[in-house]
Formats: structure tokens, sequence, C-alpha cells
């Protein structure tokens, strides 16, 4: 596979679903004959990253110390190194850009925000000593499906990246030690905006098999009992929530127009250009909006509205749709609304 097709590596990212598990096996018991180690003697099998770190801790004391330097890094920074001789800083910096730069992002910040959820999950917020030993053991792992950036970049041969490229194809996180292998699955579930944050309004934005879960609204966690009485939300209970983080995914999924007209609010200024709107919360900025009446039909004859939220200095509708321009008030003259 040439380094610069990534649809079927941000295919394996993304990818929910079983295992397969025979193929990612071989593939493991692979990539420890090509770094020189004897094959594991077990491979166990979990339903996620926290089944994995709670096995490790309290079963498997005689899996051997873990071989993942061997395994994974040890290939990587020759391949890596490699790569850089041939191409030079700025041609390694522009293939980078062009493939695993491209997946890096949104990759990592699911990869952190599932160690996190480990984290929380199996030692509250403490940050003491229990969450330091699940965090080395989630640093153990290698990331399977998750590796799908790194690996982009280099070119695919019957190396040991072809190795950790096929459990990259076939599964999820998986731990290598000197006599066992844990190997997790994939998620049976997973949701995100088209920025690539995790987002679910109805139910779990990742889901693993075994009942580990992660809840977020446009990539900001929240509990799952505040998800479930998202349906039924009031006004009242908005300006009623105390944590104001959570009171702007309120606000979000009311419907900003929806909260001024149930609120009985009343417009700070209109003009030509638009009507002026103002919600004051509690311990939290105001929210300020623009109401834009669409100059143009739709198909039907009708006339589409448009909130624009703007900052809360903004004193008069104008002045709001000109910012959302980067203009002042008084530069903005538009010849004809579209």
């Amino acid at each position: 596979m040439a380094t610069g097709e990534l649809g079927p590596w941000r295919a394996w990212a993304s990818a929910t679903g079983p295992a397969e598990r025979a193929a990612a096996e071989d593939a493991v018991r692979r990539a420890y004959r090509l770094a020189g180690l004897a094959e594991p003697e077990r491979v166990v099998w979990v339903g996620s990253p926290r089944a994995a770190v709670t096995l490790l801790r309290e079963d498997l004391a005689d899996r051997g110390a873990s071989v993942r330097d061997a395994v994974r890094s040890a290939p990587w920074a020759r391949q890596r190194r490699s790569l850089y001789a041939e191409l030079g800083a700025a041609g390694w910096s522009a293939h980078w850009a062009a493939t695993g730069g491209r997946l890096w992002e949104s990759t990592q910040a699911l990869v952190d925000r599932i160690r996190t959820g480990v984290i929380e999950d199996l030692a509250g917020r403490d940050t003491g000593k229990e969450a330091a030993e699940i965090r080395l053991l989630l640093l153990d792992a290698v990331l399977g499906q998750h590796d799908a950036p790194w690996l982009a970049a280099f070119p695919a041969d019957d190396g040991p990246l072809d190795a950790l490229t096929a459990v990259c194809r076939n599964a999820g996180w998986w731990w290598p030690y000197a006599r066992v292998a844990v190997l997790s699955e994939r998620p049976v579930a997973l949701h995100r905006d088209e920025a690539g944050r995790l987002d679910h309004g109805d139910g779990p934005a990742l889901a693993y098999p075994d009942g580990f879960a992660l809840h977020a609204w446009r990539g900001m966690p929240v509990p799952a009992e505040f998800l479930a009485g998202l349906a039924t939300l009031t006004p009242d209970r908005i300006r009623a929530e105390e944590n104001a983080e959570l009171r702007r995914v309120m606000l979000e999924y009311y419907g900003y127009d929806r909260y001024l007209t149930d609120s009985g609010a009343r417009p700070l200024h209109q003009d030509e250009t638009g009507t002026l709107w103002r919600i004051d919360l509690v311990d939290d900025e105001p929210v300020v909006m623009v109401e834009v009446l669409n100059s143009t039909p739709e198909p039907d004859g009708t006339r589409r509205t448009y909130w624009l939220r703007v900052p809360p200095s903004t004193r008069t509708a104008r002045a709001g749709v000109a910012w959302t321009f980067g203009l002042a008030a008084e530069a903005y003259a538009p010849a004809a609304e579209t």
C-alpha cells in the first residue's frame, strides 16, 4: 500500500465491530518473531482497554516484562531514521504532513480521551498512586487501530511494521509481555462531529462490547445521566444548572432560538440587518446573538432564519453582523444581501 493512500488508514483508525481475532493473533506472533523474541505462550482477549488494565492489575502476574520497546518502539525508530536520512528534514516534514499528520490530531485526541476515561473509571478523579499505576499500564499498550497515523507514514513491507499494520487493521489496543499478549476488542460504536470530536446526544459517543463507554457532546466529556435528561430540558432547568460548561451544552441542545422564545426574552436592538438578543447566565458570560433573516427565499418561498453568536460586548445588530465579517459596524454596508 502506498503511504499516500490514507483511506484505509482512516477507516482502520475509526473501525468499529468485532476484531478479526485469528488475523490479529497471527500478526502479534509475527511481530514477536520479527523482534527476535519467542512468541507469547498465551494470547488473552478482553473487551476494552479498561478490561485490559483491570486484568493486568489483578491477574497475569506471570506475564513477564513488557516487550513493547522491542516489538513496537525499536522498529519504528529504525524506520524513521532511515526515511529521515533519505528525505532530509524538510522532506520528512512535508511527508509527515501529507500522511500521518493528517490523521494524528483527531486520533491522538481519541487516545487521550480513552486513557482519561479508563483512569476515571478505575480510580475516579484521584491523581495519586493508583492513578499513576493505571497510567503506566496504559502507556505499555501498543495502540492497534489507533497506531494508524504513524504507520501511514511508512512504506509497507514484510518487516516488523507490516506485522504492526496487520494488528492495526484487525484489532484494538494490545499489550505485549514476554509470556502473554493481551489484545482488546475494537469499539462497537464511535460517534464524532465534523471536527472529529467525540459527540453524541443519544447515548455513548464511544462504546466497547464490555460496557466501557465515553459520553461527550461536541468533544466535551459529560455524564451519561446528563445526556439522558436532555430530551426533557426546560428553560428553568437550564437556568438552574450550576456547571457553566454543562449549561452551554444544554443551550446548544435546546437551541438558542427556542430558548429565547420559551423564555419570553426581549430583543436588545433591531435594525435592517437583524435583531440582537442577549441571554444572561449565572457565573458565566452572557450569550449574545444576532437573528438574521436570509434575503434570498428558499425554493418553497420561505426565508430561513440564521442565528449568529457574537461577542458579549455587542450593542447593535449591525455591529454583530459586521463582526462576523471581521468589520467595524460603520464599515459594514453590503451592496446586496445574500
